[in-house]
């Protein structure tokens, strides 16, 4: 069975992306159970950033606040945290990344367990 497996390239694509996606939902999952908002908002960014290659957003609060699963005025809270110790820069709906090695930092264990999986799977 290894042997077809591996010839089927055209199907291996597909399944590294179903468990790339499944491991970003569990570990999401998990994420929005334990973790603070902050360190959240940190992965949220972070992975943000690495899909657009860019560090500059345009996003309200109003949707991070649905991506992250809480309300608004926590997302108000902890961008204001990142906004003061000079990692991030917002203002009406655009967030600019201004210090990312210090935003990994502040970020959970969960975005790089996603991030080690995706690379491990796509190299």
């Amino acid at each position: 069975m290894h042997v077809e497996f591996s010839r089927g390239a055209d199907f291996q694509l597909p399944l590294r992306y179903t468990q790339a996606l499944i491991t970003q939902i569990s570990q999401t999952a998990v994420c929005n159970r334990l973790h603070s908002v902050e360190q959240r908002l940190c992965r949220w960014l972070l992975m943000t950033r690495d899909r657009t290659h860019s560090d500059e957003l345009e996003m309200t609060q109003e949707f991070i606040s649905h991506m992250l699963g809480v309300r608004r005025e926590g997302v108000t809270h902890a961008a204001q945290n990142l906004q003061e110790q000079g990692l991030i820069s917002y203002v009406r709906g655009h967030i600019k990344i201004l210090d990312r090695p210090q935003l990994e930092t502040n970020v959970c264990e969960c975005y790089q367990v996603v991030r080690a999986e995706q690379s491990r799977l796509f190299g």
